[in-house]
């Protein structure tokens, strides 16, 4: 057993089941059970808004087993439902569609969403590896996680191209061209807004930028944690510029009311994905969710601290009070770390999950943009603005050096 151990704490197999832990925990810990309550918050937040009362009868069938009544638990069992409803139902295909491109479609929209969540850093540490340094709880800690999920955000538009198109049907065509359009106008405006923090930060890395915040304050607040000057009052007001145009080019980048002109019910029936149903349909809406709590993770990262909260530990903290670090055997010493671990673990997901809210009661609020209005706010203000805010940030920096 003693070698076992030994074995699994080598550098390379430690790197391999950690990685394979923190796969397991993103995919089947967060993301999945996220997307079943976002899309049950959808519904209950929609039903606050416009005064009805939301699912509230489905939960725990006793009734099957002898019992006059079910349990209704507040209609959380709406969650388990509608998966099940999903995967009964009948996948019908059109004769007359591109059969190879329409089944790979709805796969290609969910794929890139969580290889963005590979490159998100969602706590601080739970272990110290081999080499006597605490375990980021991030997927992949590359150096390009920025350009990553660029790079990789930018190939959902294949997927929602290709259903528009091999559906061979003119409302889903015209989804697929307005969603190519859309996404791509927006995502420059997405860049440029970023590049601020790069100069800030001086690094690509989202650990990194997140260890920055720590240290420095919040790149939503700059001058928090920090004594006064006039360049950290004018960072206060050029970084919020960043983060509005990068929010609202998410909004458009999700296809997510007001920007949600792709699958617009009213016009084009339900546009992209009209054609799909049973997994088919499932997978593009796990992959709307999971692109909007991707987005929301990395809003979250550059600009809100991440996973950190003033006043709240890291996990790398293995302290203990009252001297008890003397009294515990040595195995026991990390409890204190792993402790704090895991509240940054929740700090982070309470910062996502009060995003996924707003992205909710936005849908529900604002009405949809004309798609010239939806082309004009992309490319004549917020293209502009936020190239005019890269050259402010950098003026400030220069002057500082």
């Amino acid at each position: 057993m003693d070698q076992v151990i030994a074995f699994l704490f080598e550098p390379l197999p430690f790197l391999i089941w950690t990685s394979l832990l923190k796969t397991f925990f993103v995919l089947f810990g967060a993301i999945l059970p996220l997307v079943s309550l976002a899309v049950f918050a959808e519904r209950k937040v929609s039903a606050f808004i416009q005064d009805r009362i939301g699912p509230n009868r489905v939960g725990a069938p006793i009734s099957l087993i002898g019992f006059k009544k079910d349990i209704s638990l507040w209609g959380l069992g709406q969650m388990v439902a509608d998966p099940i409803k999903l995967l009964l139902k009948e996948n019908f295909i059109p004769n007359s569609v591109n059969k190879f491109y329409y089944y790979i479609a709805p796969k290609l929209t969910m794929i890139p969403p969580l290889l963005v969540l590979a490159v998100i850093p969602f706590g601080s540490s739970f272990l110290t590896g081999p080499d006597g340094k605490p375990v980021p709880m991030v997927v992949a800690n590359v150096d390009i996680g920025v350009l990553w999920v660029f790079a990789i955000s930018s190939l959902g538009v294949y997927g929602i191209v290709l259903a528009g198109w091999a559906s061979n049907s003119k409302y889903p065509f015209l989804g697929g061209i307005r969603s190519s359009s859309q996404m791509i106008s927006y995502e420059l405006a997405l860049g440029l807004s970023v590049v601020p923090v790069f100069l800030i930060c001086g690094t690509l890395n989202l650990t990194q930028i997140v260890d920055w915040q720590i240290q420095n304050g919040w790149l939503i607040a700059p001058w928090l944690n920090l004594e006064f000057a006039w360049w950290k009052v004018a960072l206060g007001v050029l970084l919020p510029i960043s983060f509005i145009i990068f929010l609202v080019s998410m909004f458009a980048e999700t296809n997510r009311t007001p920007f949600d002109l792709p699958e617009a019910e009213q016009e084009l029936v339900g546009g992209y994905h009209t054609e799909y149903s049973s997994m088919g349909f499932a997978l593009f809406f796990l992959g709307e969710y999971a692109a909007m709590i991707a987005g929301s993770g990395v809003i979250v990262t550059l600009f809100f601290g991440g996973w950190s909260f003033p006043g709240i530990p890291d996990g790398t903290a293995t302290w203990l009070p009252f001297g008890l670090e003397q009294s515990l055997p040595a195995t026991l010493v990390w409890l204190p770390g792993a402790f704090w671990g895991f509240v940054n673990i929740n700090v982070f997901f309470a910062k996502v999950s009060a995003f996924i809210f707003f992205f909710i009661w936005v849908r529900w609020t604002v009405p949809r943009f004309r798609y010239d209005q939806l082309m004009k706010l992309g490319w004549i203000y917020f293209f502009e603005i936020a190239l005019v805010n890269i050259f402010l940030v950098a003026a400030v920096l220069v002057y500082l050096k």
